[in-house]
C-alpha cells in the first residue's frame, strides 16, 4: 500500500502503553529483589470525595464521583449529524453491541439515528435480525457503484427513531478494490453526506483490525468511542489504535478526536476486572466514561432476539447502564 494507507503498519508512536495489571507470579527469593512494572502494587484506593455542602459524593466503578446526567433536552432541529466510529481493532469488546443499545438508547431521547454496519461479519445487522444472505444492497453496493443511493440501502432497524445500512460478506472485497480509487480514505465520507443532513447521530460499526475501512470510517467521522473489554489482554492494542487515531488526525481529518473510551464486560466482583479498570482510568483519566457496562446474559438474549436490550429487556441494569452511556455522549456531544 502507498503512503497514503494505513493499513499493515507495525510502528507505533503512541504514547507509553498503560502499566500491565498485577501478576500473580512472584519472583523467587533468588530473584532479584525490585518489583517488575507489572508487579507493583495498585495505588491506594480513593476515598469517597466530600462535595461543597459537605456531602459525600459517591464514587462509581471508574473510582470517580459519579456525575449528575440531567435528562437531555430535545433537539430543535434535524441534520448536521454527528458521526462517531466504535472502534478497536481486538475483537469481543463490546463494539457491536454498544453501536446497537446506544443508537436505541439516544432514539428514546428523540435522536434520529442511523447505524452503519461496516463490518463484513455483518454483526451489527444479524444483531437487528436481518438475515445476511438475503440483502439485495448493502453498504457494499453504496461504497462502488456510482448508481446506487443512499435511500436505496438504509433500511429500518424496528426501533422507532433509528435506521440500519446493513453489511455482508461482500464489504471484504470493498478493501481489495478501494486500494486502486482515488481518495479512498474519504470514499465513506462521500457517501454518508445526505445522511448527515437527514440524522442527528450517525453510528459506524467498525470491523476489528486497522485497515482501510477502519481508516474510512474514521475519516468519516467527528469521533470515536472505543470500547474495551475490562481484561488485561484488551489493554496491550490500545497504543497501536492511538497511533491510528493520530495519523488520520494528522493527514485526512483534522477534527476526529476521541469522544472517550467505554468499560465493558465489567464484573466488579473480581480483583483483575477491578485493577484493568484503575489502569485503564490511570492511563486514560477523563477521557474513560463514567458508565460502565456489566456482565450480563441480557445482551446475549437481546442479541439472539434480534433487537436492543432496551426493547427486550427495558428495565433490566444493561438497558440502564446504556441510557446513562447515551446521556453521557449527549452531555460529552451537546451538538448531537
Amino acid at each position: 500500500m502507498s503512503d497514503g494507507g494505513f493499513a499493515g503498519f507495525t510502528g507505533s508512536s503512541a504514547p507509553q502503553m498503560p502499566p500491565q495489571v498485577s501478576s500473580p507470579v512472584r519472583p523467587r527469593e533468588d530473584q532479584a529483589s525490585e518489583a517488575l512494572p507489572f508487579e507493583r502494587p495498585l495505588t491506594p484506593a480513593r476515598p469517597a470525595s466530600a462535595g461543597a455542602n459537605g456531602a459525600v459524593a459517591e464514587l462509581g466503578p471508574t473510582g470517580r464521583p459519579v456525575p449528575d446526567l440531567p435528562e437531555p433536552p430535545p433537539r430543535s432541529r434535524r441534520g448536521d449529524a454527528r458521526v462517531i466510529s466504535m472502534c478497536n481493532q481486538k475483537g469481543g469488546v463490546g463494539k457491536t453491541t454498544t453501536t446497537i443499545n446506544l443508537g436505541a438508547a439516544l432514539a428514546e431521547y428523540g435522536r434520529k439515528v442511523l447505524l452503519v454496519d461496516f463490518d463484513p461479519q455483518g454483526s451489527l445487522s444479524v444483531g437487528l435480525g436481518l438475515n445476511p444472505h438475503e440483502m439485495d444492497l448493502t453498504v457494499y453496493n453504496l461504497l462502488m457503484e456510482r448508481d446506487v443511493t443512499l435511500d436505496d440501502v438504509v433500511v429500518p432497524s424496528g426501533v422507532p427513531g433509528m435506521d440500519l445500512l446493513p453489511s455482508n460478506i461482500d464489504l471484504s472485497a470493498a478493501e481489495v478494490q478501494l486500494v486502486h480509487e482515488v481518495a479512498r480514505e474519504q470514499t465513506l465520507q462521500r457517501v454518508l453526506a445526505p445522511a448527515v443532513e437527514k440524522y442527528d447521530v450517525i453510528l459506524i460499526d467498525c470491523q476489528p483490525s486497522l485497515g482501510l475501512l477502519t481508516v474510512n470510517a474514521l475519516t468519516a467521522s467527528d469521533g470515536v468511542i472505543v470500547p474495551l473489554e475490562c481484561e488485561y489482554f484488551a489493554l496491550r492494542g490500545v497504543a497501536l489504535l492511538k497511533t491510528t487515531i493520530d495519523k488520520v488526525t494528522e493527514r485526512l481529518n483534522p477534527k476526529l478526536q476521541i469522544e472517550g473510551v467505554l468499560g465493558t464486560m465489567y464484573d466488579g466482583r473480581t480483583l483483575h476486572g477491578r485493577e484493568v479498570m484503575e489502569r485503564l482510568v490511570q492511563a486514560w483519566g477523563d477521557k474513560v466514561f463514567h458508565t460502565v457496562i456489566r456482565r450480563t446474559v441480557k445482551f446475549s438474549d437481546s442479541t439472539v432476539a434480534g433487537e436492543p436490550i432496551t426493547t427486550y429487556a427495558s428495565a433490566s441494569a444493561g438497558a440502564d447502564s446504556y441510557r446513562q452511556l447515551a446521556r453521557e455522549v449527549l452531555v460529552r456531544c451537546p451538538d448531537a
